[in-house]
């Protein structure tokens, strides 16, 4: 575990016992109190054959002269050494945080970091070790948190005791979209049903996040992506499966006899005398015990309402289009081998949901959720040419004549995406990466693109070197920002990416720094992913977590669950309470969150911070294909 150690037994220098004797185990301030030092390491581990660098953090004049030793499992001094360079202060406490090189330490095995003359202190441990033997368990950790995720009959029920949920959603009704614009009392309106469309099956599928809505817009991006990573990577067990639960879904919110793609299900905040679902804090399976009518406040808590994307045989926006083409494209081509009969209805699920698409959509009329703020998203011809792209292989797997077209597109939408959008980090409001890694690996776009899309995907992981080469501990997303941790598996999905694609491992370090910093070697000495690590996230902003599972880091937990991880400090100085939540809140004892706070980001483990511990599945299936695009290079 990453820890701010106590004094020395003894010392082997004044310079070092000068430094060690300021350690205490809170940060301290004012009356005289010494600032304290910590020690920050990857607690994943390190993989063989790279970079491997942990920070020591504290007051710059004391780490001045300070040394470093590492003892191997029986206590030998593996390497020593003076610490590196300051790579700048993060707070008023921790004046310098310099590094430690452990590159050259390459034999496999458990190791111990501590300053030089700390016989007293074990020190922090880490490991080094060949990538699969590292990541293979926190990819199967991943499938995991996605079976805990499960709405409908089809629950997993092992880790949380639950029962099947939401068995209404197989009769839902279609709902009008609420208006974002409020009415004079600040509420949204409550949704109005559509008396024509009916009812709808949109049972199944994934919990969003730490809630129970379910939207197209995400799902249809993390099955994509687990179907890339299927495809593209060293097998993880249950993933197919997995993919195919998702999947099932997709398939039960696109009508293709109608035309009709459907987006979310679920109303997120009620207003008035309605309650939506991020007003009341239970279990899923809660919902279908209620008792309610019409007009009720919880009626649409139980029965709950389905948003269409477009109405019957009318354009689907291209965001959706695309990526549920995408997927349902990859499906085939994942399918193609042992299923090519249905391999062959994904492929043409795909091809009609991607000519719906309104390629001329009007100035903020991207669909994705409801409201729109939940997930926004500002481009679309990337998800187009991802579905493009996606056909065109999928076609070439089972003989289809439509390929040599779609491969066409594929290069007409990827340029189009160069002219009009700007890539950002990996997620659900950008695959461009997904989409010219595929162009580039597929389509054979010609010298042109290729030199192109090849300088596209170099200048979004450029963007975060040299973000991370400002920052302390070589973050390459902005730690006080939405997203930090999500937008570093971006990151580092995209540098994997870059290299598998050309050949040019300029990013190799770049991507040990990222895995290291979202594994410990942060500010705040915590592995952002849940049982990763000896240090993680306790408190999750997650329902079932919360109310079905552990909370003390031990037992049953939310396995592979990716949070958010530190925000803007600002935004945790007044935690949300929710009426039915199980109170928790965790901090190491070394010392509190607030004493690593720095730069303006904060964290806090407390299940009232959403903005730091809610996990959700966009972050999760990024960071699987992240680890597994690393795990397919080893």
């Amino acid at each position: 575990m990453n820890r701010v150690f106590p004094p020395p037994a003894r010392a082997v220098s004044a310079v070092t016992a000068s430094v060690l004797a300021a350690c205490c185990l809170t940060a301290c301030s004012g009356g005289g109190g010494e600032a304290p030092v910590a020690l920050r390491v990857n607690q994943v581990g390190y993989v063989s054959g790279e970079q491997k660098v942990a920070y020591v953090m504290g007051d710059g004049k004391r780490l001045a002269d300070a040394e470093y030793e590492v003892l191997d499992e029986r206590g030998n001094t593996a390497a020593h050494g003076g610490l590196g360079p300051s790579l700048g202060s993060w707070n008023s406490t921790y004046g310098a945080v310099r590094t430690v090189d452990l590159t050259p330490l390459d034999r496999a095995g458990t190791y111990r970091l501590r300053l030089a003359g700390a016989d007293g202190d074990p020190g922090v441990r880490f490991r080094v070790a060949p990538a699969r033997q590292l990541l293979d368990p926190l990819r199967a950790d991943s499938v995991r948190f996605f079976s805990t995720q499960r709405d409908g009959e089809d629950v997993l029920t092992d880790a949380t005791g639950r029962v099947p949920s939401h068995l209404t959603d197989a009769r839902a009704r279609t709902y009008a979209m609420p208006r974002t614009a409020s009415a004079a009392d600040g509420t949204t309106p409550a949704p109005k049903p559509s008396h024509t469309a009916g009812t709808v099956d949109v049972s199944g599928g994934w919990f969003d996040a730490g809630d129970f809505l379910k939207f197209t817009h995400t799902a249809s991006y993390v099955v994509a992506q687990m179907l890339t990573t299927v495809r593209d990577t060293p097998s993880v067990p249950g993933l197919r499966e997995e993919a195919r639960h998702g999947l099932r879904w997709l398939d039960r919110m696109w009508d293709g006899e109608t035309g009709t793609l459907y987006a979310q299900v679920g109303l997120g905040s009620g207003a008035g005398e309605v309650r939506g679902d991020h007003d009341v804090w239970r279990l899923p399976e809660e919902d279908d015990r209620l008792t309610v009518a019409p007009g009720d406040a919880d009626y649409l808590i139980k029965y709950r309402p389905v948003f269409r994307a477009n109405g019957p045989g009318e354009p689907v926006s291209p965001n959706l289009a695309g990526r549920v083409g995408a997927a349902f494209a990859l499906a085939a081509q994942t399918e193609a081998a042992e299923r090519p009969a249905q391999a062959r209805e994904w492929l043409d699920k795909a091809a009609a949901v991607y000519a719906r698409a309104d390629t001329r959509p009007g100035e903020g009329a991207l669909v994705t959720t409801t409201p729109a703020d939940y997930y926004p998203e500002q481009t679309w011809r990337d998800d187009m040419e991802w579905a493009a792209v996606e056909l065109a292989r999928g076609a070439e797997a089972l003989g289809d004549a439509r390929g040599p077209r779609w491969r066409e597109e594929a290069a007409t939408w990827a340029r189009a995406a160069l002219r009009e959008e700007r890539g950002g980090p990996l997620g659900p409001a950008d695959v461009s990466a997904l989409a010219h890694a595929d162009v580039l690996a597929s389509a054979d776009p010609g010298a042109d693109l290729t030199a192109a899309l090849t300088a596209e995907l170099g200048r979004q992981v450029e963007t975060g070197r040299k973000r991370a080469a400002q920052d302390p501990f070589r973050s390459g997303a902005v730690p006080g920002d939405f997203d930090a941790v999500p937008n570093t598996f971006g990151l580092l999905a995209t540098a994997e990416l870059y290299a598998r694609v050309t050949g040019d491992h300029r990013y190799d370090d770049f991507a040990a720094q990222q895995r290291a910093w979202v594994f410990g070697a942060n500010a705040w000495g915590t592995s952002f992913v849940v049982g990763a690590g000896d240090l993680f996230p306790h408190c999750l902003q997650h329902q079932v977590a919360n109310l079905a599972m552990s909370r003390s880091g031990r037992g049953d937990i939310l396995r592979g669950a990716v949070v958010n991880g530190p925000n803007d400090a600002e935004l945790l100085k007044e935690p949300e309470a929710f009426d039915g939540a199980r109170p928790c809140s965790y901090a190491p004892e070394d010392a509190p969150w607030s004493a690593f706070d720095g730069r303006g980001a904060g964290y806090v483990d407390d299940v009232r911070a959403w903005q730091t511990v809610e996990p959700a599945d966009d972050f999760t299936a990024t960071a699987l294909y992240a680890l597994s695009l690393t795990a397919a290079r080893s």
